[in-house]
């Protein structure tokens, strides 16, 4: 069995869940997500608690049952506090800018790059440098912060580029030259 995905999952306040059949919708103060669950396990709703079990103990049941808890327990987290990414440009020259719902990044290129955000996500820019990723479904969070770092990754040598706050970069010597 797993050991996360024998953990119950409580319900705050102001959450509701509805489940039909293999569906959840979460709706709570931040907003509402949906989700379509494998239907490997069963899902119960008591009273402040959701409880996820396998339908039998075979392995490609209990496989799931985990990644189910985990996926619902980010669901209500999501609609209660909400996730965010914070990104760090660092280059001469390098910098963002936050025109409605469009990113504009001068990374160093020809041209500047203009990225539309997605559906339910927000960012915000601080001193041109600094992006604030946010939104309640945690896997488009993670995905449209890593869509914005692949336009110009970290490089090892001088550290220019888009990466993450916490993230740290292995710097590489550069060349000695001959003597």
């Amino acid at each position: 069995m797993s050991r996360i995905g024998k953990l119950p999952v409580q319900i705050p306040s102001g959450v509701k869940i509805a489940l039909d059949g293999c569906a959840i919708q979460v709706q709570g103060p931040k907003g509402r997500l949906g989700r379509n669950l494998p239907a490997d396990v069963k899902v119960l709703v008591e009273g402040e608690t959701i409880r996820v079990e396998p339908l039998s103990l075979e392995a490609k049941h209990r496989a799931v049952q985990g990644l189910v808890r985990t996926l619902i327990a980010n669901m209500v987290d999501g609609v209660t506090k909400g996730f965010e990414r914070i990104l760090e440009i660092n280059g001469v020259g390098y910098r963002a800018d936050l025109k409605g719902n469009v990113l504009n990044l001068s990374l160093g290129y020809s041209h500047p790059i203009e990225y539309k955000l997605p559906e339910g996500i927000g960012a915000e820019v601080e001193k041109q440098t600094k992006i604030t990723v946010r939104g309640v479904d945690k896997e488009l969070v993670g995905a449209t912060a890593a869509k914005i770092r692949s336009f110009r990754g970290p490089e090892p040598y001088r550290g220019k580029g888009i990466k993450y706050a916490d993230e740290k970069i292995i710097r590489k010597a550069g060349k000695t030259g001959k003597k």
